[in-house]
């Protein structure tokens, strides 16, 4: 996690019952939009690819579809960007990149989340576009050019490169630190 390690171990050793009322405090009615998010992160004036990235973050953590993050969406998704299991992130990276929900990836969707993810990050170390070249290349072993969850994870868990890569192109812990302490 970086620099950031010990910052989030005294965060997740805090308790429940603190968690809940930082969040409650943060929105007194236990419910978190998407604009709220926004205004939490900070985020202004982004390209309309960071604004659809973040729009598919939301959606995947707002877990029942209802438009809003409650309190149990919320520590769960903590808990899944922090403590959670490599095919548990996996297949959330999945379902985030897999932008049309048609079961599979496409190098255009995984181009436009990690180009959208450096705009919110200011990170531009890595050029997207020979990312995905990469991740095809290795991964895509029937030539399809989509990639199907089994694929996806069987790919990026036999090419540890390609793993690690992934971790850092999806690296939240920023954007969590400013939740959490903003809550």
């Amino acid at each position: 996690m970086g620099n950031h390690g010990s910052n989030l171990d005294d965060i997740l050793a805090e308790d429940m019952h603190h968690w809940y009322n930082k969040f409650m405090r943060e929105s007194p009615s236990g419910l978190i939009t998407l604009f709220e998010l926004k205004a939490i992160l900070g985020l202004k004036r982004m390209t309309e690819d960071a604004n659809g990235y973040v729009d598919q973050v939301f959606m995947t953590f707002d877990m029942d579809g209802d438009g809003y993050i409650d309190f149990v969406e919320y520590i769960a998704a903590i808990s899944l960007m922090l403590k959670g299991e490599i095919n548990q992130k996996l297949k959330w990276y999945f379902k985030l990149f897999d932008q049309d929900g048609n079961g599979k990836i496409d190098r255009d969707e995984l181009e436009t989340i990690f180009s959208a993810i450096q705009d919110i990050t200011r990170n531009r170390d890595i050029d997207p576009e020979q990312i995905v070249s990469v991740i095809y290349e290795r991964i895509d072993t029937r030539g399809e050019g989509e990639l199907t969850l089994e694929e996806f994870i069987d790919g990026a868990k036999n090419h540890p490169d390609i793993m690690e890569t992934l971790k850092t192109m999806m690296d939240l812990t920023p954007v969590l630190i400013i939740i959490i302490e903003g809550l």
